[in-house]
């Protein structure tokens, strides 16, 4: 994004603030909102998606499901970071601008008055705003100007403490003392999140806003003591292209090799069995789902559930074993990136619903702004979901849509990086866009586009780019990408490298 652009944008946010007017005074009717947000979580973790193993059981998250709406896709970012920063501002990478890493990772910084998070509009309308458990955009968390309750895991502030998902996190309690947490955190959070919901520390006159993010189940995929025990005997599947070579995909998906073979050509990393990785993984969630059902018992016991908008998703899903990868987002691939997705609020959103619409992260911020009656503080980058609330068959005419340029953010995106600086570890960065049937992948480096039917070719495996039946199809979605990184003022879309010709 140029800097004119820029200063546009920052002028179309004060405009926008300026004209919602006065602070609106809290009522009944104005909706709390639990944003119940998981890490590196698959859908294919939750039995309430037909795409998990037999074997997984999530009763709570699927009595949520039962009494809202699933959407079957949800892409609400590439890794941790950038999906952080989408929910904060309603816009996608390349419009997040400011943000960027600095010091050791996952040190990182932004400037509020270039990145505003929209929570500070929350609490200036009224809201009272809380964030519990992990941060990691920026080492300003923001309490006091965007979180009026805030008990935090600064991930970028203390770096040497990153990987500290379970135990011993340094807890920074409202803008205040800092402890070091040695409970498993997937339970604290949820007993602070409980006492939060009940209504201890916060002002029980006002509606509120409380965004629960959580660190499981990112690696290292630490399971509960009480579950160490799950999952004994079960059985699955190797992924069909855990090792290479993978035919039709572009030259850079031909390089991932993160898994070995054993003598028995089996898959195996770090000396552990591709088994073994998977099952402790999902003992992972069985800790989220209890969580899921005390939050909601905690709804129901002081009769705010059918006043409370809940939302149930994650930064990203996590592939492992799918295309070679082991324990790894970034790529835009379905098993890397898919998030499951969950609204529930008895008596306003229909109940056993499934929506196959698939949608984007910032679409969850325009809704969430709906749902309290305020106007988008500045022009964001999604749409607003009700109607697909209402009638989760109503036809919806826009795709879903990311873009993932790595570590990099806003304005610094304008001009694409070219050899190692344009790829995110083994992955370069990539436009994707899909309908409920198609999904559509560039490369912002010189490889092969991707092209899949999703409802044939669930796991991607089948590249149509290639094949000449489908260049009418490619051609299209080719432009409705373009047309979205126009839509979104996107720096780079008028230079972005030629596609390669199969």
């Amino acid at each position: 994004m140029s800097t004119m652009m820029s200063r546009r944008r920052l002028l179309g946010s004060l405009s926008a603030t300026a004209a919602a007017g006065n602070a609106a005074p809290a009522t009944s009717e104005r909706p709390n909102i639990l944003f119940i947000y998981t890490d590196d979580h698959s859908y294919r973790t939750l039995s309430c998606y037909p795409e998990a193993y037999p074997w997984v059981r999530t009763p709570n998250i699927d009595r949520l499901a039962q009494r809202g709406v699933r959407f079957t896709a949800a892409y609400n970012g590439a890794w941790c970071m950038p999906s952080r920063a989408t929910l904060l501002t309603g816009h996608y990478q390349h419009g997040v601008e400011s943000m960027q890493m600095e010091g050791s990772y996952p040190g990182s910084g932004y400037d509020p008055a270039k990145c505003p998070f929209w929570p500070k509009e929350l609490r200036r309308h009224g809201y009272f705003t809380g964030q519990i458990g992990k941060w990691h955009t920026g080492t300003d968390t923001g309490f006091g100007r965007d979180w009026d309750y805030q008990l935090v895991w600064n991930r970028p502030k203390y770096p040497e403490t990153s990987t500290h998902y379970y135990y011993d996190q340094p807890i920074t309690y409202h803008g205040g003392k800092t402890e070091i947490l040695k409970r498993y955190s997937t339970d604290q959070y949820t007993d602070w999140a409980t006492e939060f919901i009940r209504g201890d520390g916060r002002d029980k006159a006002k509606p509120w806003y409380l965004w629960l993010c959580y660190g499981a189940v990112h690696g290292p995929y630490t399971p509960a003591k009480r579950h160490l025990s799950e999952l004994a005997g079960i059985d699955l599947d190797t992924p069909k292209d855990i090792f290479p070579p993978r035919p039709g995909k572009p030259d850079w998906a031909q390089k991932i090799s993160e898994w070995e073979k054993d003598a028995n050509g089996r898959p195996v990393a770090g000396g552990r069995k591709f088994i073994d990785w998977v099952r402790q993984y999902h003992q992972g969630v069985f800790a989220l789902d209890e969580a899921v059902k005390r939050l909601m018992d905690t709804l129901e016991e002081t009769g705010q559930i059918k006043n409370t908008l809940v939302l149930f998703t994650s930064d990203q899903g996590l592939a492992f074993g799918q295309h070679g990868f082991r324990g790894t987002k970034v790529a835009a691939y379905d098993a890397n990136i898919r998030s499951p997705l969950i609204f529930s609020m008895p008596g306003r959103i229909p109940e056993s619903r499934v929506c196959r619409t698939p949608v984007s992260g910032p679409d969850l911020v325009s809704t969430m702004l709906r749902f309290t009656g305020m106007r988008p503080p500045w022009p964001m980058h999604g749409r607003d979901l009700t109607p697909l609330l209402n009638n989760p068959d109503a036809r919806w005419d826009h795709p879903a849509f990311l873009v993932a340029t790595g570590q990099t953010y806003g304005s610094d995106t304008n001009n694409i990086p070219q050899g190692k600086a344009a790829f995110h570890g083994k992955v370069p960065w990539w436009v994707m866009i899909r309908d409920k049937r198609y999904k559509y992948i560039r490369p912002l480096i010189q490889d092969l586009e991707e092209l899949y039917d999703l409802e044939r070719d669930p796991d991607e495996l089948d590249n149509l780019a290639i094949k000449a039946s489908y260049k009418p199809l490619l051609r299209q979605m080719r432009a409705q990408a373009i047309t979205e990184l126009k839509r979104t003022n996107c720096g780079f879309v008028d230079h972005m490298p030629p596609v390669r010709e199969a």
